[in-house]
C-alpha cells in the first residue's frame, strides 16, 4: 500500500487537476467518471487521468 500511496502523492503533486476514475476519458465505465470528463472538457482543464479499476491498490489508497 505505501507504494500505492506513493505513486498517488507524485501523481497529485506532479498535475494541477487529476481525475481519479472508472476508465478512460475516451471510454469512462461510470456515470461520474463521463460526467467530470465532459465537465472538464467543457471548461478545457487540462488534467491527469488515472483509471482506478487497473490498480487495486490505488483505488484503495485514494478512499
Amino acid at each position: 500500500m505505501a507504494d500505492a500511496q506513493t505513486r498517488i502523492d507524485e501523481t497529485v503533486k506532479g498535475n494541477d487537476v487529476v481525475l481519479f476514475m472508472k476508465g478512460s476519458p475516451l471510454f469512462p465505465q461510470c456515470g461520474f467518471s463521463s460526467r467530470a470528463v465532459a465537465i472538464l472538457e467543457h471548461c478545457g482543464v487540462a488534467f491527469e487521468s488515472v483509471d482506478v479499476l487497473q490498480d487495486q491498490e490505488v483505488r484503495q489508497g485514494i478512499k
